[in-house]
Parts: structure tokens; sequence; C-alpha cells
């Protein structure tokens, strides 16, 4: 039974990490993943009431993060639909692209650190349409992107989905992992920030023909636009901390926190004609989050929570100690692998080989852990959920990233690796 789980699993993953060139969501790939391990092990195991009693018990945890995620996804969506963003991004006037490109990461760290690395780089990129007309200069503003979106997301519980999944299984803690990862982050920024500005010096911002890309005016005022950007942000920023005083689960405090943001939403459009509210409303955006990517968590966590309870991780993870043997060469291998395959599976693979009896919450492996499996999908354009939507924005070609960006994010990868390792050996 094992070696048929095993080789579900590896094909289950060859899936996802070739969706492209299949042409295969990976959504389907990890959903019919999950569907068929669970077949396997309930008809294998002999005792369908244990096997029932571990899927709910996974399902548990699945669905803390899926509701997180949701209510989390939901926010963000209607800070957009009142271009909310926008009080951010009106205020980036410089005409040198130096100067442009420390601007741009460093907003891009930060905003990824408060929101999440995906909508931060779909937030900046499509930024800089609007500000940058020549095409070369955008691609690489759109590798720094991804590079400064994958970092500030690593340092904060909320900031990247691995991260909130280590958060919610208790790996992490909030004010911990800030602590620790917030200046190897900070380092995986700046070196690659460094070159590239280099590289860009002297040159000058081109700005796009006039009007071009211009949208419709927003039909939201200015009053709108700020109170539900800041309520929006508010209600992510304040979920650690509810979570800390409550004691209670984060999807707890996202789900408070979607019902005031709600409230408030209907009694600030409650004059409007309904044709006027509708794109503005709870509901539509409840439409338009991306319910392909909750779905692939959902098979994906499901799938590897079989492997657990068979007690395949374990193995692995007992091979890797006797075969690599170092813990700090082995979360880094795991981060460079997040940059050909998916990151999600790796660390609910890592959370599962490795128990929180052996390794307690905040210990080595898993700052480290969220460090490497942030940051290592920078590394190639394919490896992060912010990478593949920048790709997709401007058509970003894997071998142009490869050439121009993938040695700097790799870099700043061993930067802030290295960091981490010294500045734990100084402070334990």
């Amino acid at each position: 039974m094992l070696t048929a789980l095993l080789v579900i699993f590896v094909l289950c993953y060859a899936a996802i990490a070739l969706e492209h060139p299949l042409k295969v969501n990976k959504s389907a790939s990890a959903l019919l993943g999950a569907g068929l391990l669970w077949t396997l092990y309930a008809l294998s195991a002999g005792n369908p009431d244990a096997v029932a009693q571990e899927l709910g018990e996974s399902l548990l945890g699945t669905a803390q993060i899926v509701f997180f995620l949701i209510g989390a996804m939901t926010i963000v969506e209607v800070v957009d639909a009142h271009n909310g963003f926008a009080v951010i991004t009106d205020r980036i006037r410089t005409t040198r692209l130096s100067s442009l490109m420390w601007l741009v990461g460093f907003v891009t760290f930060f905003l990824s650190s408060i929101l999440d690395n995906l909508t931060t780089a779909i937030v900046m990129v499509s930024l800089m349409k609007k500000l940058l007309g020549q095409r070369e200069d955008r691609l690489f503003f759109a590798g720094i992107i991804v590079i400064a979106a994958n970092a500030g997301g690593a340092w904060t519980p909320i900031g990247d989905v691995t991260t909130t999944m280590l958060w919610i299984g208790g790996q992490i803690t909030t004010v911990a992992i800030m602590k620790a990862v917030f200046i190897p982050s900070m380092a995986n920024l700046l070196v690659p920030l460094c070159v590239i500005a280099y590289v860009l010096r002297g040159q000058m911002v081109v700005a796009p023909p006039r009007n071009a890309g211009e949208g419709d005016l927003p039909s939201t005022t200015a009053f709108e636009r700020n109170l539900m950007f800041f309520l929006g942000l508010g209600v992510l920023v304040a979920v650690p901390a509810f979570k800390t005083w409550t004691h209670l689960p984060p999807y707890m405090g996202i789900l408070l926190g979607l019902g005031l943001l709600w409230l408030v939403g209907d009694l600030v459009h409650r004059e409007k004609e309904d044709e006027d509210k509708e794109h503005l409303t709870l509901v539509r955006a409840l439409s338009r989050i991306d319910m392909g990517s909750i779905t692939f968590f959902i098979g994906i966590l499901l799938a590897v929570a079989t492997l657990e309870h068979t007690h395949v991780l374990s193995g692995i993870a007992q091979w890797l100690d006797d075969t690599v043997g170092r813990l700090d060469v082995i979360v880094m291998l795991i981060g460079l692998v997040s940059a050909v395959v998916d990151n999600v599976p790796l660390v609910a693979a890592s959370m599962g080989m490795y128990s929180l009896t052996q390794y307690p919450p905040d210990s080595f492996l898993w700052e480290f852990m969220a460090y490497c499996a942030g940051t290592g999908g920078s590394i190639l354009i394919i490896g992060s959920a912010a990478g593949v939507a920048a790709m997709g924005l401007e058509r970003i070609d894997f071998l142009w990233y490869m050439r121009k960006i993938s040695l700097y994010a790799l870099l700043g990868y061993l930067a802030g690796a290295g960091l981490y390792i010294l500045q734990y050996q100084l402070t334990h």
C-alpha cells in the first residue's frame, strides 16, 4: 500500500509542477490525488472507523486554513473594488528608474507583509503598467516585485500562505516569527535590489502614452476609498492580536473582521441604487475570490495528510536526517526545491515530517522553514504564486527571468539564509 500511495502522490505532485505544459489546472490534480489517496488508504487499512476519524482530524486542520484564506481574500477584493490601493499607489512620484525601483521594492515588501504576496504582486505589477512605458523596464520591475513580495510575506503570519499554515498549525507565533525573520527577509530584498538599481542607474522613467491603460473613473469617493483601505488593513493586522488575546483560531478573527467590513460597507452604500453599489458589495467580492486556489489548498493538504497518517513523512524525515544530517542544509534544500514545485505541499509535508514534540513552536526548524519556503520560490518565475501572477500580467518569458533575475534572487536567498543562521547562533 505504501508504495502505491507514494506513486500516486508523486504523479499528483508532478502534474502540479507541470501545470502549464500539461494545461491541466493544479487544483484538479490536487483534488484527484487527495481522493485517490484516501480511497486507497481506506480500502487497504481494514479499519474504516479509524480512517474516518483521521480524515475528520485532517479536515479540521484544513478547514481552519481555508476559512482564513477565504476571509482574507474577500477583504482584499473589497478594498480593491473600492480602489482603496490608490491610497498608496497615487503617492508614488519619481523621475529616476533607480529611485522608483527602491520605492517600489520597499512598498511591495511592507504591503506584502500586511496583505499577501500574490495580491501585492498583482497590485504593484498593474501599477507599473501605468507608470512605465518601456516593456524592458517593466520586466525588471516585475522581477524585483516578485522578490520583494515573497520576502515581505515570509516574516509575518499573514503575508504568505506557507507562513500562515505554520502559524495556524502552532509551529510559529506572531511576535517570534516577526523578530526572527524580518532581518533575513530584508536582506533577501536588499541584495537583488542594490544590484538591479545599480544596473538601472542614470536611466529616467519613460511614462506610457497618455490615456494608455486607463479604465473607467472610480465610482467611489475619497472617503470610501480611505475607509475601506484602512479598515480592511486594520482587520488583517488585528487578527494576530485577536488570536493572542482570545486564544481562538485565527479564522474566527478574520471572520469577525469580515462581518465588520460587511456591515460598514452596507451602511456606507445604503443610499445608493442597487446597480451602483452591486460591484462594491461583499457578495460580489466573494464571487471574485480565487476559488481555484482554495480548492488547490484543500486537495493538497488532504493529500499530504494521507502520507502523514501512514507514517510515510516521518520515514522521509528520518531518511533525510540519516543522509544529510544537518537540519539547516535540509531546510535550505527544501527552499531551493520550492523554486521548482509549489511551496504549499512542501511545507505541508514538512509539518507532517517533524513533530512539535521534537521541534517545539518557534524552534530553529520552523522559523527557518518559514524563511526558506517563503523566499526560495523567487529564484524561478514559476516558483511562487506572485511569480506566476507577474508572469501572466506581463507575459514574462521563463528563460528571460532565469537569465536576468534568478541569480540576484538566489544571492538574496543565500544572504538571508546565512544571516538567519548567524542571527540564531548569536541569540541562542
